[in-house]
């Protein structure tokens, strides 16, 4: 799913580039060649998304979309004739010189906001592409031109404001619970309304343009105040949906410019995004209603931490987990953005090497929404050439959770929280969670008793059965390696 989404924002960012190659002047020569790329490009992108769906043939999609992409751009260039490729380059170069170090550099705890990027330059370029055809074309403008033109640039302009501040939330630039006031979603739908008011007055009478200021400044500030009451733990939810406006956005700009390609590519982008916040919001047991106007994440009633803790938490030494690993015969990791955050994944690959040289069966059970970004663990785990068959997915190991020996949770906390069972109040109520509580021990890999995004105390931290190790993710486990070679 991660990949997915990546690639995703990267088509957000190609077929823009497409829009913004199909301004001029068609050319009959050629045609052939055009119409086979074009083709092809479009079997590539849904060969793409098809096999990135499984980790095995993750990277044939991915090179299948990118050589995908190659033909698109080129097809597009060779089917018109009049192409200021002098200002092609200048883009290009400025745009590696921003997105190379952005991918080479960039920490794998860093990819969502990356990505959030992504999609915010994707959006700004269709945008931009949208306002260049209206104010160039304006006196000839047809009206389903005019109404699909409309409705790319709200979506492009609403979408770069909203990528922004969702960057900006999980860079924690800005706070990333939610901030809302009084009354907030019927301002929220009345500014929409006046940027839909505003486009349809353009669409009535494209000479009217004193309004396409209006248009744009209503259509941005509604991109704002649209993340401005999500919280962190929705971002993941929140940036699929940003990706499939931002589709639906290239994908409109194809019908106004009349390329075929750029439709299906927005529209598989548009798709996919959907598909993956549906899937996100079925993890989370919330609906799209609840993510864009819940303000989840913000204070509760509830139990207090106190009451939770207050005497009934039990922590532990390196030496101490060891003990509890030495002879066990299954051990289940449970990751979470502390481990990302901690750049673990490789401590904990050693981990498991020498817990299985001493017959022991490690697995890895992987909540969907675990971390910032769908798949972020799975990525994460493969970063340090872990097995992909040993990342069971959370609907596969719950179950079977009741026979494992030892459950060591590092980082995560919403996603192991038993109150999402147990509170029907509670902000997480009815989410489905990693059972860990059903193991014979837990051992909770955690800095300190902080809660997670929802924000709400883990009554997993104090059952009989837990034992909080209270460090840095990386250090606890290379001191647990350290202990456990000297048990």
């Amino acid at each position: 799913m991660f990949r997915k989404l990546s690639l995703s924002a990267l088509g957000v960012f190609a077929t823009a580039g497409l829009a913004l190659a199909s301004e001029g002047t068609k050319t009959v020569t050629d045609q052939w060649f055009v119409s086979l790329a074009f083709i092809i490009a479009a079997v590539s992108f849904i060969l793409a998304l098809k096999w990135m769906s499984h980790p095995k043939t993750a990277r044939h999609g991915v090179m299948v979309g990118e050589f995908g992409m190659l033909l698109a751009i080129v097809g597009t260039l060779i089917s018109f004739q009049v192409v200021n490729y002098t200002w092609i380059m200048i883009a290009f170069a400025i745009g590696a010189a921003i997105g190379v170090p952005l991918a080479v550099f960039m920490p794998m705890t860093a990819v969502p906001q990356r990505t959030a990027l992504s999609h915010a330059f994707g959006a700004i370029a269709a945008a931009l592409v949208g306002t260049a055809h209206f104010l160039l074309n304006m006196p000839n403008i047809g009206t389903f031109e005019m109404i699909a033109l409309i409705f790319e640039m709200l979506l492009g302009f609403l979408t770069f404001t909203g990528s922004l501040m969702a960057f900006g939330k999980l860079q924690e630039i800005l706070p990333s619970n939610p901030m809302t006031f009084k009354n907030q979603n019927l301002f929220n739908f009345a500014i929409l309304g006046l940027a839909l008011v505003a486009g349809l007055l353009l669409i009535l009478d494209p000479s009217k343009t004193w309004l396409f200021p209006f248009f744009i400044g209503f259509s941005l500030l509604f991109g704002v105040l649209l993340i401005l009451p999500i919280g962190g733990a929705d971002m993941p939810t929140v940036i699929a949906l940003l990706n499939a406006y931002a589709g639906l956005s290239a994908s409109l700009m194809g019908f106004v410019l009349g390329n075929k390609l750029l439709i299906i590519a927005g529209a598989l982008d548009g798709s996919s995004g959907l598909i993956l916040a549906i899937i996100m919001c079925k993890a989370m047991n919330r609906s799209f209603s609840n993510v864009l106007f819940g303000a989840f994440g913000a204070t509760t009633a509830g139990a207090s931490a106190d009451d939770v803790y207050g005497g009934k938490v039990k922590s532990g030494t390196a030496e101490d987990v060891a003990l509890m690993l030495e002879g066990a015969g299954r051990v289940l990791i449970v990751p979470g953005y502390g481990m990302a955050v901690s750049q673990a994944q490789f401590a904990v690959r050693d981990l498991a090497s020498l817990l299985e040289s001493r017959g022991s069966v490690v697995e890895y059970a992987i909540h969907p929404v675990a971390g910032r970004m769908p798949g972020h663990m799975n990525v994460l785990l493969a970063e340090a050439n872990i097995a992909y068959d040993k990342m069971i997915e959370m609907e596969e190991i719950n179950p079977t959770i009741a026979q494992v020996d030892v459950a060591i949770v590092i980082g995560a906390n919403d996603t192991v929280n038993p109150v999402a069972r147990t509170d029907p109040g509670s902000p997480i109520a009815g989410m489905p969670i990693i059972d860990v509580d059903k193991a014979r021990n837990v051992v909770i890999i955690k800095r300190s008793l902080s809660p997670g995004f929802a924000g709400i105390p883990n009554p997993l931290f104090a059952l009989d059965n837990s034992l909080m190790y209270f460090t840095d993710g990386k250090k606890a486990v290379m001191d647990l390696i350290t202990a456990l070679k000297a048990v």
